[in-house]
């Protein structure tokens, strides 16, 4: 696979590190001027906190750094955050990476690994666990199994998004720019209220053009004037959030907050490995020639590729103090979504592998939980009740012949796709003449239904003046059913199903079971000095058994249920750091070290439909350490650096069978990133501000097996990216006016690799995005 490449060191992280040294004369002009790093509060432990005062790893952003630092989208979180990579292969498919763990099964019968709040609420089933960053509050990125307090999701980690809330005083600010590819963005907020009731009203559009060319039906492809697709990974987004505040009384706080968003983005870019678009190359950065299927709009749902994406939540939140001491929560929301993604997995002209994916789900929580805060011992006590009902729908078309001949079944030697990029129809010669054409269809879907009820204990005991003991425990119920059912008719040519699906005719066979378990967390702070805390950590994390569901023959002849039950993942996570400031408050550092010890490891594969499934992988361990540093130079600049090692991989046992010894999948060993940000007083009112952060990442597999796929590599060398962003503002008068640009240094990089495609032998490669540059102009009014 042809692609540039740039491979990077451990000693280029050392450099980048280096490069952050902290200037002493800088250090103590902020001193003299009395400036601090801002310190944002956490809600980690379900109580206001600060950051140094948490026994567990954990990194906060404040909706003013996001903003500073130009992060909209969740991907770009983890160019900033140790241990965390975010893969956004589309608003459809994310992937959550926490210390090696990924959670991206779109499966409606697995799991979530890492749990993703919205406003204290899990959304983490993936299909609707996207959302867009925008008037946001803070961001906090919990590390390490945090199921005492977030639930059986977060089994390795929680990343966890609060809103702005309405204000009283009437506030207003617009943000409106405009960059290559066409982009366009308009995004604001407008609040205001008297003492009793207060509202807001937050909003973002976005618009991209794709920056992958896709030559289908033009003058240069094989069907000249034929189906015209779309530019590859091209963005249209529109995100809606009213909000309601109603403060009665001073004890008594009501937030009801409503969300919205509407994705509408054209095809992700799988381009093919092995066979090249008429005219051009297997490089994943060049243009592609993705016809899709002519039936596409009968048979997968839409005329185009791309996403046709909806969600919308509700959320209820009530908090009494019912004395100065204790205070009583209620978290009530509905969220649901329905995405239709219409993909061609083979990345190709020819009519291959046209895929659906028809994605629903709708949940409800309802979370009471009460805190008190005495003089030596904080209590935190709850239950939750969670219920979901979810599907996923895959339709599948193709041509016959094409399928076949594509896939390697018929023994003719005639290649898929010619030298000059044409396909090779072979229905004629196959059918002696009687029939040109043999389009085919199928579909499979998967179903899931899950009760969960949990109770929840958390005490924190001031040992001494400078030593507290945590421990909690959740105890977690859950019922549990999968669904399968498929529509896999015989083909005329092969006689046989082309997908190894069995039908079902459209019944939905199902299974059933109910689990339960106890959830343990210890932690230890101890406070060095004032300034300085020291802490160690053993948690256990769960993710849940999983009920695979799919058909098999029954002795009959008829469809029967091929139940296999993967038991629940076990981690424990053993961890030790310390967090603190020095300089009063002008520098700010974390660094820890953690072991996790994983038994029943679960992994996610394909089998020869595309379908995913669950595998028990066996024993797994991961090592790794994580370090961070921010610090003010001067009253100017304020600078950050991080890094993070990760050594995960599954045990070299025997027992794990293939895929002994192979790395986590999406997760680097190596990952770093630093940054500065600028803010400095001109003549006349104006202010020069700006923000400049380089990421890194080391080489990453894109499957489990950590394999090439026929004779291709399935995996990322190292690679960096530089972001910029400089602006000119007037604070008095409300405005500023800046330029910006992601992957400063145009550097070609992949996503994703493998994907469907690999798993009928035709790999296919997503490509990140290139120099995006634009320019935004930012007003603010009242207060």
């Amino acid at each position: 696979m042809p692609a540039k490449k740039h491979t990077f060191t451990r000693t280029a992280i050392s450099l980048a590190l280096a490069g952050t040294a902290l200037p002493l004369a800088g250090i103590s002009a902020a001193q003299e001027s009395g400036a601090a790093i801002e310190e944002v509060k956490v809600y980690a432990q379900r109580r206001e906190q600060s950051v140094e005062d948490v026994p567990i790893s954990i990194t906060a952003y404040s909706g003013d750094l996001l903003e500073r630092a130009n992060i909209i989208e969740l991907d770009a979180l983890s160019d900033v955050t140790p241990g965390l990579v975010i893969q956004e292969q589309s608003p459809n498919n994310p992937g959550f990476v926490i210390r090696g763990i990924t959670s991206d099964s779109g499966s409606a019968q697995a799991s979530p690994r890492v749990s993703v709040y919205y406003n204290g609420v899990d959304v983490s089933r993936s299909r609707g666990s996207y959302f867009e960053l925008f008037d946001i509050e803070r961001v906090e990125v919990v590390k390490g199994p945090q199921a005492t307090l977030f639930g059986t999701a977060a089994s390795v980690g929680a990343v966890s998004v609060y809103t702005k809330k309405p204000e009283v005083a009437p506030a207003a600010a617009l943000s409106l720019g405009a960059g290559n590819y066409g982009s366009r963005l308009a995004r604001g907020f407008a609040t205001g209220g008297n003492e009793t009731l207060q509202a807001r009203m937050a909003f973002m559009y976005r618009e991209r053009d794709g920056f992958i060319d896709n030559i289908a039906g033009s003058a240069i492809s094989q069907n000249p004037g034929g189906r015209s697709q779309g530019d590859m990974q091209a963005i249209e987004r529109l995100s809606l959030r009213p909000s309601l505040r109603f403060t009665p009384t001073d004890n008594l706080t009501v937030d009801l907050v409503y969300n919205y968003e509407e994705n509408d983005d054209s095809g992700t870019s799988f381009k093919n490995g092995r066979f090249a678009p008429t005219g051009g190359d297997t490089s994943p950065f060049s243009y592609v020639e993705m016809s899709g299927s002519p039936v596409s709009a009968e048979v997968l749902g839409k005329a185009d590729l791309g996403i046709e994406r909806e969600t919308q939540d509700l959320n209820l939140t009530m908090e009494w103090a019912l004395s100065p001491t204790l205070t009583l929560t209620s978290i009530s929301a509905r969220r649901e979504f329905d995405s239709l993604e219409v993909f061609d997995a083979d990345g190709t002209q020819a009519w291959f592998l046209e895929f659906g994916e028809d994605a629903e789900g709708e949940q409800f929580s309802q979370e009471f939980r009460l805190v008190h805060t005495g003089d030596r011992l904080t209590t935190i006590a709850g239950a939750n009740y969670f219920t979901e009902d979810g599907s996923q729908r895959v339709p599948f078309s193709t041509e016959e012949s094409i399928y076949l001949n594509c896939a390697g079944a018929l023994p003719l030697g005639i290649p898929c796709i010619n030298a000059d990029g044409s396909v090779n129809l072979l229905t004629p010669i196959l059918t002696g003449g009687a029939v040109q054409q043999l389009p085919y269809q199928a579909e499979f879907a998967n179903y899931g239904n899950n009760d969960i009820w949990s109770i929840f204990a958390d005490f924190t005991w001031a040992a001494t003046e400078r030593m507290e003991l945590t421990a909690g425990l959740r105890y977690v119920s859950e019922d549990r059913r999968s669904g399968f059912s498929a529509l896999s008719p015989n083909a005329v040519i092969a006689q046989a199903p082309l997908l190894p699906v069995v039908s079902t005719n459209g019944e939905i066979l199902e299974a059933s079971g109910s689990f339960d378990d106890y959830l343990p967390r210890f932690n230890v702070l101890y406070s060095l000095t004032d300034e300085t805390n020291l802490y160690a950590t053993i948690a256990k994390g769960r993710r849940s058994e999983v009920i695979d569901v799919v058909a098999a023959t029954g002795t009959d002849g008829s469809a029967v249920a091929n139940v296999t039950e993967s038991p629940a993942e076990i981690v424990w996570n053993y961890e030790a750091g310390i967090k603190g400031s020095v300089m009063d408050s002008r520098i700010s550092y974390g660094a820890s070290v953690f072991y996790q010890d994983y038994s029943d490891f679960q992994v996610t594969l394909q089998d020869e439909a595309g379908n995913f499934f669950t595998a028990n992988a066996g024993a797994a361990t991961n090592l790794g350490v994580e370090i961070d540093v921010r610090a003010l130079l001067g009253t100017d600049i304020e600078l950050f650096a991080n890094t993070a090692w990760i050594d995960a991989e599954i045990d070299r046992d025997s027992s794990n069978g293939t895929l002994a010894g192979n790395r986590f999948r999406l997760q680097p060993e190596w990952t770093a990133s630093t940054g500065l940000f600028y803010d400095r007083d001109l003549s006349g009112g104006l202010s020069l501000t700006g923000s400049l952060i380089y990421s890194y990442r080391s080489d990453v597999f894109f499957e489990p097996e950590n394999a090439p796929i026929a004779g291709i590599d399935i995996s990322e060398d190292a690679y960096s990216l530089l972001n910029l962003r400089l602006g000119v503002a007037n604070r008095a008068s409300g405005w500023e006016v800046s330029v910006f640009a992601n992957n400063l240094l145009d550097e070609e990089y992949l996503v994703d690799a493998g994907n469907t495609g690999g798993s009928f032998g035709n790999p296919t490669f997503v490509a990140g995005p290139p120099l995006f540059w634009g320019v935004q102009v930012d007003m603010r009014f009242g207060d």
